[in-house]
Order: structure tokens, then C-alpha cells, then sequence
């Protein structure tokens, strides 16, 4: 695979912002594609956690640079 098929940026943007606007820009993916979304709001490393698992989605990695949040996920099918 050649890396996210969409990268979300949610920098400066509270909850549960983040998450609302990873939910929407899913929605058009087919199952297995991956979005990197980038967030800085603290509660974002308990909120995408919880929405993956609630919508059945994986979280492929998750890392923290400079206080930017970076987490890849994949589409669940």
C-alpha cells in the first residue's frame, strides 16, 4: 500500500471536532482504505480509541511529535 488514502488535519480543532470530521470523511472510503488524521487536543488520544472500536475500524499506529497527534486508521469493512 502506498500510505493514507486521505490525511485529516485537525490542528487547533477540540473535541469532539476531531473525531466528527474523521467520521465523515470515511464514510466514502472503501473498507481497508487508511486516513492519517493529525490532532492536538489532549481527550483526541481517549476519542479515536473509542470511536474505532465502537465502528470497527483498527488503529494502525499512533504517534506523538512536537504535541501533534498523528493516528492512521484503517477502514473497517
Amino acid at each position: 500500500m502506498s500510505g493514507p488514502s486521505l490525511e485529516i488535519d485537525t490542528l487547533g480543532l477540540l473535541c469532539p471536532l476531531p473525531v466528527l470530521k474523521l467520521r465523515k470523511r470515511m464514510q466514502p472510503l472503501e473498507a481497508g482504505a487508511e486516513v492519517l488524521l493529525l490532532a492536538d487536543d489532549p481527550a483526541s488520544i481517549v476519542d479515536v480509541p473509542h470511536f474505532c472500536n465502537e465502528q470497527g475500524h483498527t488503529l494502525v499506529d499512533q504517534t506523538e511529535e512536537n504535541g501533534a497527534i498523528r493516528f492512521l486508521v484503517r477502514k473497517g469493512g
